[in-house]
């Protein structure tokens, strides 16, 4: 089962379309100023060092959350928001595809994801991931159940918690049916579909919306000898599916869209219709006596995001499925050193095995 060429555009951050009336900062400029003029809408072009942008962005965080009450999960979240907004109007110049600023990190993505660009500009929150990334990608990560670190292409979602994995490799241990071929549908870097791999079945198909993820997900087979077993292409859920399996496995996002989302935030947040797009068409997809895996968490709910549940409202409301397994395990506590909130500590991550009826 090899996969088909790769015919799709790799996603990348966008040189941003800022205003004219660009000004420049330095290590001399007013810092506090600075901070202010990002908020207040204006575009800021730091000319001499990478501290300097740093500097600015510490104290914009400040001038951001400044006697809000980190408790509050949705106040929280809002005022995250408008940093991100604000930071994103601090530009970085980049030449030859290195960062034009003194003490600047190495991005190997620079060159990777712009060959058709050499000078141009990027804002400092685009260059804080793509060095984040890169490093990630570089490291790699070591997931529950797998022997080789996944090292995931930039602009793919890749689990930082492990918790839902411990779960989900556990249930396959244990797992007894068929395991002739499973369905991974939003595979981000593949973790769940490696699993499945190791745990025996023989062939898994891994399907994203995102094109970054299929590229990570076909590298990282590659290199491990597996191509022929794992087949990849750009879905949306299974617009371009057409085969029935033994397993379908769903990690969706655990968070409802407060508003219009994108990139990397379609894998944390849920837009209202995607269970139900997702429920509707799963059964299609599953043998008799096949299993379908959800992996969720109660976050939302624990948080006063949300009273509902979609997994639930699915049982509840509809006779497509019938529930034969559900496990829960804690999350772990974040590090007592972190001088974030932990929103997380009331965290169950959970497994909901259902079956068509």
């Amino acid at each position: 089962m090899n996969s088909k060429p790769l015919n799709i555009k790799i996603k990348r951050p966008e040189p941003p379309e800022s205003d004219d009336n660009v000004i420049q900062i330095t290590k001399k400029s007013d810092r506090a100023k600075a901070a202010r003029q990002l908020s207040a809408g204006n575009y800021l072009l730091v000319e001499d060092r990478y501290s300097t942008g740093m500097a600015v962005l510490s104290d914009l965080k400040k001038l951001v959350f400044r006697g809000k009450n980190k408790q509050d999960f949705t106040a929280y979240r809002d005022k995250r928001s408008e940093f991100y907004q604000a930071s994103n109007r601090l530009l970085v110049p980049v030449k030859d595809n290195t960062i034009a600023l003194k003490k600047s990190p190495e991005i190997g993505w620079l060159n990777l994801l712009y060959p058709d660009l050499q000078d141009f500009l990027l804002t400092f929150p685009q260059i804080q991931g793509l060095n984040s990334s890169w490093q990630w990608y570089l490291k790699g990560i070591k997931y529950p159940g797998l022997k080789e670190k996944i090292h995931p292409y930039y602009g793919t979602y890749f689990p930082t918690r492990f918790d839902h994995l411990h779960l989900f490799d556990n249930w396959l241990k244990k797992f007894n049916g068929p395991k002739n071929l499973a369905i991974d549908i939003g595979t981000g870097c593949g973790v769940l579909a490696f699993q499945m791999l190791n745990r025996g079945f023989e062939k898994v198909i891994a399907s994203d919306i995102n094109p970054n993820s299929i590229l990570s997900v076909r590298e990282h087979a590659q290199k491990i000898g597996v191509s022929d077993r794992v087949h990849t292409f750009q879905s949306d859920l299974f617009e371009k599916h057409d085969q029935k399996t033994d397993l379908v496995v769903f990690n969706p996002p655990w968070l409802p869209a407060q508003k219009e989302i994108e990139g990397l935030d379609n894998a944390i947040y849920y837009e209202s219709g995607l269970f139900e797009r997702f429920f509707e068409k799963a059964a299609d997809y599953i043998h008799d006596k096949g299993k379908l895996v959800l992996l969720f968490s109660n976050l939302a709910e624990s948080q006063g995001v949300t009273g509902q549940h979609p997994v639930k409202e699915e049982l509840a409301n509809h006779s497509r499925y019938r529930q034969t397994r559900l496990l829960k395990r804690k999350v772990k506590q974040s590090s007592k050193k972190t001088k974030r909130r932990d929103h997380r500590k009331n965290e169950f991550v959970e497994l909901w095995e259902l079956e068509p009826k």
